[in-house]
């Protein structure tokens, strides 16, 4: 089993930056790609970014591209979501998942592993 813990998260203005963190812990030997979804209010959970571990290939959204950079530190099992130019849009719970298969997957459903979730607000 692999368990992600988030951070980060909370509350800025439009136009503000955000550093969300996510630390795997357990079989991360196992993991190949690790990224974030999230999930704004009445709205369903969406895929925003991921990296694969070993390549470093990356795939962002287009609604955030320009704006959020996906970074990873192997030697610490860590993956971090630097959020620039934040839009009141932006605003939801961020989720911090793993993946075990290869390849960047847009579907929440092929993601194995999922943190708690830290959530995001962006005041206008």
């Amino acid at each position: 089993q692999v368990q992600l813990v988030e951070s980060g998260g909370g509350l800025t203005q439009a136009g503000g930056s955000l550093m969300l963190s996510c630390v795997a812990s357990g079989r991360t030997y196992s993991i190949s790609t690790m990224g974030w979804f999230r999930q704004a209010p009445g709205k369903e959970r969406e895929f925003v970014t991921a990296i694969r571990l070993n390549s470093g290939s990356l795939h962002y959204i287009d609604s955030v591209k320009g704006r959020f950079t996906i970074s990873r530190d192997n030697a610490k099992n860590t993956v971090f979501l630097h959020m620039n130019s934040l839009k009141p849009e932006d605003t939801a719970v961020y989720y911090c998942v793993a993946d075990t298969n290869a390849g960047i997957s847009l579907s929440a459903s092929d993601y194995d592993y999922w943190g708690q979730g830290t959530l995001v607000i962006v005041s206008s």
